[in-house]
């Protein structure tokens, strides 16, 4: 009988070999496709916002638009000057740090209970919160109008501020967060005279550091860039615009100049773009240990 040939190990090796770079290199290149499709957009309106408005370019003239071929600040300058960007910018400060502040604290205040306590119909209501997740936000637009006109708060940053504190995907987070702490560190905590307020001060919120951090992100970047609700409340009080609704006047402010209205969009663009890849690491730490 013939003995059978097989293929050394190391011949295999050098046949698989390729076969990996292939997937690599078709990995790779799809990410890439991803990256320029996602980072287009930011890149076209930079080109255009330092682009000398002067010096004849057209914007529509891709891809010559993408590498002006004289930089200029001056479009930020007359934007600045003219259209009061300074006032817009501490409007939006105000209702995003408003925002995240009350969304942190009701998050971890509702959350709580439903991750530690037991009584009935917990199941049920945490249920209910969650379910809420599918409803789309414009379908509360006019019964939270009309409460706020009620209670004389439209027309003020308390009334954007307000309806969006309690949003379920922050009692969510909070809640994943503190079923992940040991119950025997709360079992021991109780023994040594600890009251829940204490337990939720000095143990739950320092633990679940990674997950606030998260949610605090998250609703900075919401909030900040939230156009359709602040444009609601704030229709009779145009001053209190925040910077997302009122980067839309530059279109009538300077009859359609795309080099400042990219400028405008710029500015509204960058402190969140740079919140964010500053914090990415907590963010991620806190949706992984949502996720867990």
């Amino acid at each position: 009988m013939s003995a059978v040939t097989r293929p050394l190990p190391h011949v295999q090796a050098r046949k698989a070999h390729p076969r990996k770079a292939i997937r690599t290199a078709l990995r790779y290149s799809l990410l890439v496709v991803i990256l320029l499709f996602a980072v287009f957009p930011f890149l076209w309106t930079l080109a255009i916002a330092v682009t000398d408005k002067t010096s004849g370019v057209n914007i529509y003239d891709f891809p010559a638009s993408l590498f002006p071929r004289h930089v200029t600040l001056q479009n930020f300058v007359q934007v600045y000057q003219t259209f009061e960007l300074g006032k817009y910018i501490w409007n939006s400060v105000s209702i995003t740090v408003m925002t995240v502040v009350g969304t942190l604290l009701i998050s971890a205040l509702a959350a709580y209970p439903l991750a530690r306590f037991r009584f009935p119909g917990r199941q049920l209501i945490f249920g209910v919160i969650v379910a809420t997740l599918v409803l789309p936000g414009e379908t509360t637009f006019i019964v939270n109008t009309l409460t706020l006109k009620g209670l004389g708060l439209l027309g003020t940053h308390l009334g954007v501020v307000l309806p969006t504190v309690a949003g379920a995907f922050g009692i969510f987070l909070m809640r994943q967060a503190f079923l992940a702490v040991p119950t025997s560190l709360l079992e021991a905590a109780r023994l040594d005279g600890a009251g829940e307020f204490t337990i939720l001060t000095r143990i739950m919120l320092p633990l679940s550091r990674p997950s606030q951090a998260a949610l605090g992100i998250f609703t900075l970047v919401t909030s900040w860039n939230a156009y359709f609700w602040p444009m609601l409340v704030l229709s009779a009080t145009p001053d209190k615009m925040p910077l997302s609704v009122a980067v839309l006047k530059l279109k009538g402010q300077f009859s359609y100049d795309p080099f400042n209205i990219a400028a405008g969009a710029l500015v509204m663009m960058v402190p969140v773009l740079l919140v964010f890849l500053l914090a990415q690491k907590l963010f991620m730490r806190g949706l992984d240990g949502a996720v867990k």
